[in-house]
């Protein structure tokens, strides 16, 4: 019989799935938490690597090269974290273009156009002659480099966080939430070990002229591995039906506001959840850099390895908070750690003042803090989400936590800590502690009534 000539058969239901149509439940063995996982790992890690190598050139770097004009070194410190803080500005926008994008072409030629976009402003940092050559130009055009990387941040969000907290079992959500926190400490790691070699190898002169140029380069690279290494994952079948099967689809903003049912106040509460973890987050990776940079004499080389070591001990200090959260609950393990980072915050002063003794144990101590709490803080309340607008709501909430928390911490707390002295900083981090004990407080509450 002629193929062609068959009568049609109904479709097969999608790998992964099984049951009635309209309730159709994933197959847990068709996508594996660990594989998740692995995409979120990857992915996350390139894009702070990204986003260190940035932040720690705006205290080596970036006053030399492209502020020469400013009236001092910290004036030029201040004008480089300035540019920092845009690529959060703009993170929500690119997270609302990159759904625009997947919503018409598809979720691969959204990541394909994010990463695209990331390389690309990377390696134009990375050949952008400086200010002698190019003047004001040179400014403008690192300033837009940098809004096009928010932007592309903001817009490779895949959803796969989001999958891997559904699919995690549900005594262990703690322990897999936190492992695609662990690309904070591994981006942290690398970009920092890159810049310690390069300052302590190089003369003044060449690190200035082009070594710090080369940590971009490797961005560049790292970010072509990670794009390869993600589509590999998001773009296979049986992803693609995890996804759809939890509807992890992207809505548009004005339905989720619109719902009536609280449904973008889950934003704010989400964010503000996170804010003590998020403040903390830059105080101890590119503040205290900056501080030792501007207002002591101590080896900026050897600070940057007692960062390293830091970054290490952040990363044994996730598990460990997913072991805690497993046990007493997330909600709780973020409260807790909030009280503890404002009690930390008020040693700011005594440390970072305290010599070589002191700024090592500032420094150890806040990473450790940063990895309990960080590792806990992604997604805290994203549950509080109708499954339609979970993948937006998560993506918001992040970007909101980014902006009000950790965008213009640097730029805030070298800007206070210069004019009021470090005890500044200590009342910056409580603010952050006092969200984040107030949002949670709010999300009970509202838990409560809703049941």
């Amino acid at each position: 019989m002629n193929p062609l000539l068959r009568p049609q058969q109904p479709p097969l239901p999608p790998q992964g799935f099984s049951g009635k149509p309209g309730n159709a439940v994933p197959d847990e063995s068709g996508v594996a938490p660990g594989d998740i996982a692995v995409g979120v790992v990857v992915g996350r890690a390139s894009e702070y690597f990204d986003f260190f190598v940035f932040g720690l050139a705006c205290v080596l770097a970036f006053p030399s090269v492209y502020f020469p004009f400013a009236e001092n070194r910290l004036v030029g410190t201040l004008y480089a974290f300035t540019v920092f803080a845009l690529a959060f500005v703009v993170r929500p926008l690119g997270t609302l273009l990159g759904m625009a994008i997947q919503r018409r072409f598809g979720r691969s030629a959204k990541l394909m156009t994010a990463m695209l976009l990331l390389g690309t402003a990377t390696a134009g940092m990375a050949f952008l002659p400086d200010f002698e050559r190019l003047g004001f130009a040179a400014v403008v055009l690192l300033t837009l480099f940098r809004i096009i990387q928010g932007i592309a941040l903001g817009a490779t969000w895949d959803g796969l966080p989001s999958l891997l907290a559904i699919n995690a079992p549900a005594n262990r959500r703690g322990w897999y939430a936190m492992l695609g926190q662990l690309g904070a400490p591994l981006g942290f790691l690398i970009a920092a070990s890159l810049f310690a070699y390069l300052w302590n190898n190089l003369s003044q002169e060449d690190f200035v002229e082009w070594g710090w140029r080369f940590p971009f380069y490797v961005a560049f690279a790292i970010n072509v591995v990670a794009t390869f290494a993600r589509l590999r994952l998001v773009v296979t079948h049986e992803y693609e039906s995890a996804l759809q099967a939890h509807e992890l689809e992207p809505s548009r903003v004005r339905d989720l506001v619109g719902t009536g049912q609280g449904q973008g106040t889950n934003i704010f509460i989400g964010a503000f959840a996170a804010l003590a973890s998020f403040a903390l987050f830059h105080i101890v990776t590119v503040f205290p850099l900056s501080w030792i940079m501007l207002r002591t004499q101590e080896s900026i080389g050897d600070f940057l390895q007692v960062q390293i070591v830091g970054a290490l001990l952040a990363g044994v200090a996730m598990p460990l908070s997913g072991l805690i959260a497993n046990r007493i609950g997330r909600r709780s393990t973020l409260g807790i750690l909030a009280a503890l980072i404002g009690v930390f915050g008020f040693t700011v002063p005594w440390l970072l003042d305290g010599g070589v003794v002191g700024q090592a144990a500032f420094v150890l101590m806040g990473f450790v803090l940063l990895g309990l709490s960080y590792g806990q803080s992604s997604g805290s309340v994203t549950s509080n989400f109708l499954p339609h607008f979970r993948y937006t709501g998560a993506a918001l909430t992040s970007d909101v936590a980014w902006l009000i928390g950790a965008a213009f911490a640097p730029l805030v707390a070298l800007g206070l800590s210069n004019r009021f002295g470090l005890l500044a900083v200590s009342f910056y981090l409580l603010s952050g502690t006092i969200c984040t004990l107030l949002a949670l407080r709010l999300n009970k509450t509202l838990a409560a009534a809703r049941d």
